[in-house]
């Protein structure tokens, strides 16, 4: 059938672009600043094409993301990069090609950094600080992907506590941990990965001092 030709040929793109990023962070090692700037490049480059080759941007953006990331991990174990720096610069790639391609980066920021940590998990990988890397990307890189820093970051750490899931609840309390460390200054992105306040609304200004203080029963 001409769809499951189809599903085929996107699964086929999709391996070749984690591939695509992998050896050419490998073979373009230069100063870490040069790097993260050629990481950047070469992941927007790489995922612009595959996710015009699939035609799906909301669907194949996690399926990418997973495949890019693990050939950014991989690359970066063999060269030496910083695990941290080599995944953000791949989360703002990734981002920035969504948005050149006409997708959704709120959506996208979600699932970037979902397909992140399962793509660490998937191949052993410390899932905490792949989380933190993706999530500082696409911080950084918001303004530039069309949304706001807070719009992006609280769909960022949706994603990271979602691929966290997925994995084990080892990795939901470890990534948690580094994420709020990570989300610090932005409070109403805090304030939904702090233990006990998933779902919860963040609270009104007034009431931080009273949270800080241990409750007797």
């Amino acid at each position: 059938m001409a769809e499951e030709k189809n599903q085929g040929g996107v699964g086929e793109k999709l391996g070749q672009a984690g591939t695509t990023v992998k050896e050419g962070i490998v073979g373009g090692l230069k100063g870490l600043q040069e790097i993260e700037t050629e990481i950047v490049n070469l992941t927007r480059q790489t995922v612009t094409d595959t996710l015009k080759a699939t035609g799906s941007v909301a669907q194949e953006t996690l399926n990418v993301s997973k495949d890019v990331f693990k050939g950014a991990i991989e690359a970066a174990d063999q060269v030496g990069t910083g695990l941290v720096e080599s995944t953000k610069s791949v989360a703002k790639g990734i981002l920035l090609a969504v948005g050149d391609v006409g997708g959704d980066a709120s959506q996208a920021a979600t699932s970037l950094v979902k397909g992140a940590v399962r793509g660490a998990a998937e191949i052993g990988s410390d899932v905490a600080l792949v989380a933190k890397g993706a999530v500082t990307g696409v911080v950084e890189a918001a303004g530039q992907a069309g949304t706001s820093v807070g719009v992006a970051a609280k769909a960022a750490v949706t994603g990271a506590m979602e691929g966290a899931s997925s994995v084990g609840q080892a990795a939901v309390t470890a990534v948690r941990d580094v994420l709020v460390a990570t989300v610090s200054g932005l409070k109403e992105v805090a304030s939904a990965i702090l233990p006990g306040g998933e779902g919860a609304s963040p609270a009104p200004p007034g009431a931080a001092s009273e949270k800080k203080a241990p409750k007797t029963h």
